[in-house]
This record gives C-alpha cells, structure tokens and sequence, in this order.
C-alpha cells in the first residue's frame, strides 16, 4: 500500500529550506541564496521514497513586512502551511524560538508537523541537545524533532522514514519519473536570479527579478530568452557592469546551471529594463507573474 501526501517545508528567511529540498531530491531544482526572502513562490519537488511519493512544498521564508511584494510572499507561505498533509519546521540551531512560537501562532489549522534543528554542523553536540531541551516545553506540539546537517552526517532517509510514516496511505499523485511540477521556463527564471545574487554584490536588492520571454527547445539546443528587471538605472548599470562583465558572468552562471538540469546545451541571451516601482503595485506584480489575490 502506497503512502502519498503534500509535505510544506516551511521556515525563516534562509532557514536553508531550499538547499533541504534540493538535497532531498538529489537534483539542484530550487532556487539557493544568501539573500534573505530569495524564494518567493510555492513550488512542488517530488521525491519517491520506498513505495511512497511524498511532494514537497517549497514556501518563502515566514517574515512580517508591509511591502506588497512581501505579503505576496507570505500569503504564498500560509497558504501551504493551511493545504498539506504535514509541515516541516525547519529551525537553525542557534535560533531563539521566537520564530517557531510565531510559526505555531499561524498554524491555525494545527496540521502536523515535524520539527527539523538545521545547520547542526556549526555548533558542538552539547549546544544541539540543548537546544531539543528548550523544544521540549512544545512537546505536545510537534510529531519529532530531528537534528540534521546535510554537509555531514544525515541521510536522507533519515528523514524521509519519519515523513514517511505520518502520510496518508494514497495512490501516487504525480507520475514517479517527474521531479517537480514547475515549468521548465519557471526554473529557469529562477536559476537566472540565483545568478544574479550570486555575481553581484549585496547592494542589489533582492526585488530584482526575471521575466522569461522566450524559450525555443531545437533538436540539440535550448535558447532561451530572458530580461531582467531592475527599479532603478543605477541597478540597471550594476547588472551590466563594465563591459557588460557582470551580466556576462551571470548568463555563464546561469546558462550551465540550466545545462546540468536539462542535460542539453543552452544558449541564453539576457536582457536588462527598468520597471519603476513594480514591487509596489498589484499590476506590476502580475505582470511579472505574481498573482496577487489580497
């Protein structure tokens, strides 16, 4: 018999959600950053454990902000802590609970969860078991906690054996052979803005964004399309760079990630326009893909 369910991964900005999903499937899918709020839609990534398929639910961290842009992103965010099967709270270790009693406080359907300490790799054995002592006044909260570092010593099926076991028994939703339900034309989007954070400096704000404007699959060549958006000349100027230097290392950066996952050579032509004020308003954020309901 078969178990099957949605499972939201869920946390703080750079809890390191994204990198826990892309080690989990084993493929690089979701999109990594250093910026803070560098995810900002659901996304499906499916992995097969044993007889089960358990599709995982990738969120924007939990914040509070006034920016539109920012609600988006938490409406996303409470909107697959409120449709799933089981949640996963994933806690860095040297956090104080502030950010799991705020996670609790929105959890108001009290879907189950399981409670993931992060980043155990930083901290000595004795500060972990610490840490599990001060969860443990929540005990009656959560299903498990599980220590985990995914540099080092865990597996995966160190956790997937306890996600496992909390899923409803169900056929599979989803054909076994797929890995996400996303568009390949999504991932890309996102591969190019992790580029973007990863080859300029901090002073680009993380409202960037990408709009996809073409994909052409040929029979031994993608070529993709695509613009970046930026609010201000200033920021329009840092992407280039001089000589076009940056926005060169961000298609490199970007073209070979969308290689390794497609398996087939890219030749990727970027762009870069200016959109003042896009974050602010519901038409400029639809128009670049966020479908603001609220």
């Amino acid at each position: 018999m078969s178990k099957c369910g949605y499972v939201s991964v869920v946390g703080r900005p750079n809890a390191g959600k994204s990198s826990l999903l892309n080690w989990l499937v084993g493929e690089k899918i979701a999109m990594v950053s250093h910026k803070a709020n560098a995810t900002r839609k659901r996304s499906n990534i499916i992995v097969m454990h044993k007889e089960s398929q358990v599709i995982f639910v990738d969120t924007p961290g939990l914040h509070e902000t006034e920016k539109l842009l920012n609600q988006f992103m938490l409406d996303e965010a409470l909107k697959a802590i409120g449709d799933c099967d089981l949640i996963l709270f994933l806690a860095p270790v040297t956090d104080k609970l502030t950010h799991y009693v705020n996670f609790l406080e929105k959890n108001k359907k009290n879907t189950k969860h399981i409670l993931l300490l992060t980043k155990i790799d930083n901290v000595s054995n004795d500060e972990v078991l610490e840490k599990i002592k001060e969860y443990e006044e929540y005990s009656d909260k959560y299903e498990a906690v599980i220590p985990i570092s995914i540099k080092k010593q865990t597996k995966q099926a160190d956790i997937l054996d306890v996600v496992v076991d909390e899923l409803p028994v169900h056929p599979y939703l989803y054909d076994p052979e797929i890995m996400t339900t996303e568009h390949l034309r999504d991932i890309f989007k996102e591969f190019i803005r992790e580029s973007i954070f990863d080859n300029i400096s901090d002073e680009i704000p993380y409202e960037t964004d990408v709009l996809i404007n073409k994909v052409d699959e040929k029979d031994d060549l993608d070529v993709v399309k695509a613009t970046i958006i930026v609010q201000k000349s200033t920021q329009k100027g840092m992407i280039i760079g001089k000589g076009a230097s940056a926005i060169k290392r961000i298609g490199k950066d970007a073209r070979l990630k969308i290689e390794k996952l497609t398996g087939r050579k890219c030749y990727l032509e970027l762009f870069v326009s200016i959109k003042k004020g896009w974050t602010k308003n519901k038409q400029g954020l639809k128009e670049l893909g966020y479908d603001v309901t609220f």
